[in-house]
């Protein structure tokens, strides 16, 4: 994760001083925002409030404007569904879709309104926000981990308005010499999520792990954007209700932009240094928090061919256990038509053959799912993993502590007796 506000020296140092004239100043004064074409059709758009230039910049503490442009509800807008769900570290405004615009954004996800509008464009959304939000976040995660050229104007045009960037890419804005200059004009802040700590400074897998006393759950998945955070998620929460100390440790951006105290983005650390990363990170947790259990989120699948950060995950945290998050209704892998979903029982089979660990449950993600086949599936994946079976989403959430105290009777025991 690394920080950029950088002194005006640095124009001279990046000659890039044409900048200033160029192309920040104009997205500043212009009052007009930049808006990608939206694919959608079926939904009607709000119409675009315009903002005056020389309208008082007061700004909300704290507080964040989400952009997701034709894509919130997806699956690469995974960043911005998961923000409008749960987070600690920002208070969510908005959301720019002109997609969806008009709607409620909890609606859009899960039929419960959340009080947060999805909003056309920027000008609307600062609108909305009656003043200049503290930041601006990037929530998509697309394939490529890049920005298409719209989508950098939308961010330069925010930084304009004087708002914090907040970027999970792995392309890294506080290394671009435009977003360096922008930074310095409009004294704000570029936060890169993904940036991991200088190569001196990172750590190669130690032992230490063993030192780790407390249950280690990795919440694991069939496929990428499966919802493996935000059951990991919903999973420490609980816990945490029920009396049982959990912490989380978050393995990518968007479990890191929500807010999580421990973890980091894995998928942008050189690969040797990525199962002690992890370990160090779980450590760091255990030393500091003294928890009753430690809940690992997970990324991408260990079957997934694009993949490798399910594997770092297994050998980093060396899990006592491990929850299966699957989507019975998605026909192939995320952004690969061509290759079929593997079935739980396969993946619980590779996973136990990898590392010496046990599949304590599996998670359903229901989409394109009715109520009906969440129930089935339930119900038929239960009789044939012989473990328990749930949906975060759609189910109490008591179920997943009830799975994860059924796999460690002893450790219930022992709360129950330190309780008393």
């Amino acid at each position: 994760m690394f920080y950029l506000k950088l002194p005006l020296y640095l124009l001279w140092r990046h000659g890039i001083s044409e900048i200033i004239t160029g192309i920040f100043m104009p997205l500043r004064l212009s009052g007009q925002s930049t808006r990608l074409p939206c694919p959608v059709k079926d939904e009607p758009p709000v119409g675009a409030l315009a903002i005056s230039p020389d309208a008082p910049l007061h700004t909300v503490p704290g507080s964040a404007i989400v952009y997701c442009e034709a894509n919130f509800g997806s699956i690469d807008g995974k960043t911005a569904n998961g923000l409008v769900r749960y987070s600690q570290k920002y208070e969510i405004l908005s959301v720019i879709d002109s997609c969806k615009a008009g709607h409620d954004a909890g609606m859009v996800l899960d039929g419960t309104p959340k009080a947060i509008p999805i909003c056309r464009d920027l000008a609307a959304a600062l609108t909305h926000a009656g003043g200049v939000p503290d930041y601006f976040i990037f929530g998509m995660a697309p394939a490529s981990g890049l920005l298409s050229p719209q989508e950098r104007a939308i961010l330069l045009e925010a930084m304009g308005h004087g708002m914090n960037i907040v970027n999970g890419l792995h392309e890294f804005l506080s290394e671009d010499p435009k977003f360096v200059a922008a930074a310095v004009l409009a004294n704000v802040t570029i936060l890169d999520v993904r940036k991991p700590r200088a190569l001196k400074g990172l750590r190669t897998f130690s032992g230490r792990i063993a030192e780790v006393t407390c249950p280690r759950i990795a919440v694991l998945g069939t496929d990428c954007a499966i919802g493996k955070r935000t059951t990991a998620t919903i999973l420490t929460q609980a816990l945490n209700d029920r009396g049982v100390k959990a912490v989380l440790v978050g393995t990518g951006q968007t479990g890191l932009i929500q807010g999580a105290r421990y973890g980091i983005a894995l998928d942008a650390v050189p690969s040797q240094f990525c199962a002690g990363e992890l370990e160090a990170t779980i450590v760091e947790a255990f030393e500091a928090e003294n928890p009753n259990i430690i809940v690992v989120e997970g990324q991408g699948a260990l079957s997934h061919p694009a993949y490798s950060t399910s594997s770092f995950i297994l050998r980093g945290s060396c899990p006592d256990g491990v929850v299966l998050q699957h989507a019975p209704g998605r026909s192939h892998r995320c952004d690969f038509a061509t290759m079929a979903m593997p079935t739980p029982a396969s993946e619980i089979n590779l996973i136990e053959t990898f590392a010496d660990t046990k599949v304590i449950g599996l998670t359903i993600n229901h989409e394109n799912m009715t109520g009906a086949e969440i129930d089935t599936a339930i119900t038929r994946y239960e009789d044939e993993l012989d473990i328990p079976v749930t949906d975060a989403l759609t189910r109490s959430p008591e179920r997943l502590v009830d799975m994860v105290l059924a796999a460690f009777p002893a450790f219930g025991v022992a709360l129950t007796a330190g309780a008393g």
